[in-house]
């Protein structure tokens, strides 16, 4: 078989079917990753309050599960959200962010903590428009461009998880993008979905008019 015959069919290639969707399958494929292992068995101690580990590295994870790739394949960073509204400072998240720092040094990985009680302070500076103060951890979470891609776990203090995904699960298994609206913006979701399925290559773009 020529190498363009090869690339074509890893292309077109359909990815393990995932019968059940539900918090356990996805904890469970998540999992697998070493490195959200390690970042969740200490969350609690970067006491961080309502922090989540979110988006990339789980839903990514689960895409190279699905299509027998190495857990870790593409996995740029590492994202921690929390929510303080008590000190939207910047100084009072940079001792978050060094805190993780130190408390993940030994991974080697890039991690990235954010204060969702601030976001809105330099939200316009570097999208271009305003936004409403987020309430919560999990209005963060549910602000991803992309429906399927808004998913978390966090721990519970007692080793075990609980996950967030408010647009629910399913379109994250059947590698289906769309538009989160009316959240994101459409050369921003363009933009972002043709990223993702540029890694990989059987993720399904919704046209933005398609998108509900």
């Amino acid at each position: 078989m020529s190498t363009g015959a090869r690339r074509y069919q890893e292309r077109m290639r359909i990815p393990h079917h995932v019968p059940r969707r539900d918090d356990d399958v996805f904890i469970d494929l998540a999992s697998r990753n070493p490195f959200n292992v390690r970042i969740l068995e200490r969350l609690d101690a970067l006491r961080a309050r309502d922090a989540w580990l979110v988006a990339g590295c789980l839903y990514q994870t689960v895409w190279n599960i699905l299509s027998d790739r190495p857990a870790i394949e593409n996995i740029k960073d590492y994202d921690i959200f929390y929510f303080d509204a008590g000190d939207t400072s910047y100084d009072a998240e940079d001792v978050v962010i060094k805190r993780a720092a130190a408390l993940f040094a030994d991974l080697d990985i890039e991690i990235e903590v954010r204060n969702q009680a601030r976001v809105h302070l330099w939200y316009e500076e570097r999208f271009g428009h305003k936004r409403e103060p987020l309430e919560s951890s999990l209005d963060g979470i549910a602000s991803f461009l992309v429906r399927g891609t808004c998913v978390a776990i966090a721990t519970d203090g007692n080793g075990s998880y609980r996950v967030a995904a408010p647009h629910g699960l399913d379109d994250m298994f059947d590698g289906v993008l769309r538009a989160n609206k009316p959240v994101a913006e459409r050369d921003l979701y363009i933009a972002k979905a043709s990223s993702y399925a540029a890694r990989w290559p059987w993720l399904r773009v919704m046209d933005w008019e398609a998108s509900e």
